[in-house]
Parts: C-alpha cells; sequence; structure tokens
C-alpha cells in the first residue's frame, strides 16, 4: 500500500488517497464541510477529514474532566444528539462519553486550544461572557477568543459561515467545478466583515483595526474548524478580509 493511501472501514471497497483541495467537501463520516486535506475514493466520490480518516479511538478533553470519549461509527440510540462543542446535530462520526452522554463532532474534538501564529494568539473558551463578533449574542458554543479578549467568535458562527459558503458553491457550481476557491471567498468574507462594522460604525480606525484582527483571527479558526493543520484557503479568506 502506498505511504498515500489507507483501508476505512467506512468504504472497505476501495483505498482512500490522501489529497489536497480547495473546492468544498461533505465528509461522509461525519456528513460536516470540510476543505483542504482529506482522504478520497475517487471512484465513488467518498470523502473523510483527516480526523474522520484517521481517528483516534478514545480521548480526553480538558473541557470534561470527568469525561472518556470514544470514537463511533454513529451515535448511540435513536434520539437526535447534537455536539456540545459547536451545538450542531449529530448525523455520523462521533466521539462520546457513555458516562456522561456528551457527544463531539471529531473535528470539534480535536480543536487546539490555543491558536497562535507569534503575532495573534487565540484562547479556545467552554464559555464566554462576551459576544461573538459574528451574531452577536453570548453562550451559545465554544468560542475562540483574542488574548486581549476584544475579539470572539462562536465555533458554531463559523461553521454556520462555512455551510452557507458550502451551498451557496453547490448550488451555482455544482460538485464538479473548478472555481470552488474563488466562490469561497467571494461569498463568506462579507457577512462578517460587515458585522464588525456594524460594531464600530463610529470610528474608520477602530473598522480597520478590528478587520485586520478578524483576517489573522479567522484564518486560523476556519483552519481548525475544518480539521486541516494547512492555512492556505483561510489565509486568503483572512487576507481578503482586512482589506477596505
Amino acid at each position: 500500500m502506498k505511504y498515500n493511501e489507507i483501508s476505512h472501514f467506512s468504504h472497505p471497497q476501495h483505498k482512500l488517497k490522501f489529497e489536497y483541495t480547495e473546492i468544498p467537501f461533505k465528509c461522509d463520516g461525519c456528513k460536516e464541510v470540510g476543505i483542504g486535506s482529506r482522504y478520497k475514493c475517487a471512484t465513488c466520490d467518498f470523502d473523510l477529514h483527516m480526523h474522520c480518516a484517521i481517528p483516534t479511538p478514545s480521548i480526553f478533553h480538558p473541557f470534561y474532566t470527568k469525561c472518556f470519549f470514544q470514537f463511533l461509527s454513529r451515535a448511540p440510540g435513536d434520539s437526535p444528539r447534537y455536539c456540545n462543542a459547536c451545538e450542531k446535530d449529530i448525523t455520523g462520526f462521533v466521539y462520546h462519553c457513555r458516562s456522561c452522554g456528551f457527544d463531539l463532532h471529531p473535528c470539534c474534538a480535536k480543536l487546539p486550544m490555543v491558536l497562535d501564529d507569534g503575532e495573534v494568539k487565540l484562547y479556545l473558551y467552554r464559555k464566554v461572557s462576551s459576544s461573538c463578533h459574528k451574531c452577536g449574542r453570548k453562550g451559545r458554543s465554544w468560542s475562540y477568543r483574542s488574548k486581549c479578549k476584544k475579539y470572539n467568535l462562536h465555533v458554531a458562527c463559523v461553521k454556520e459561515m462555512l455551510v452557507e459558503t458550502w451551498h451557496e458553491f453547490l448550488r451555482t457550481h455544482g460538485k464538479s467545478s473548478s472555481s470552488g476557491s474563488r466562490k469561497l471567498e467571494m461569498t463568506r468574507i462579507p457577512s462578517l466583515r460587515n458585522m464588525l462594522q456594524s460594531h464600530h460604525h463610529k470610528s474608520r480606525g477602530k473598522v480597520k483595526k478590528c478587520c485586520e484582527m478578524a483576517g489573522l483571527a479567522v484564518q486560523f479558526v476556519i483552519s481548525a474548524v475544518l480539521g486541516d493543520p494547512t492555512t492556505l484557503i483561510a489565509g486568503v479568506i483572512g487576507s481578503l478580509m482586512s482589506r477596505g
């Protein structure tokens, strides 16, 4: 077997090959959106996030010190379940704690506690008292917050931006289109930038500074939520967001 190919229980009929894509895809494991690194079956158009393709059998999480999460191909029981990190529905692969009943999407379970590029540092919180720059609400889901505590973004809001972009991309171009990265940039940037401007409408300087901060911050958060350690696409989005 080649080093960039794997066999996976969820798709035993073919090998999955590692690749990098700038076109949004839906992970056939956790059913969540993804961009960037993935394992793909070219024959069946089957895709898996990195964290879904090569999962850790069991994990602990610092937010739930008494929990022991096990990787499952589907959540137990027949009742609807949601991710305790992003509050989105669980419809596929999941990390589940049998004793507490908590659930985490694989990519949410592996979100870094700190995102740091040497200039901008963001910390993952289970709950924060400040409002989100995207939705304007407090609480709701896990959040990434800047070290200065002036910038906050819900993990759930990032996912919503990704899903909205993904659906718009598919509606406009279809799964086979090659213009995904350009459409991705065009559809995601305005919503967050406009939200930031509405928060700081009294000062142009504050708008520019906050948007620059948002550009740097969001590129890390998007990459983390997508389960991809690279920041190529998110970096492009962030740089475009900081303009104007």
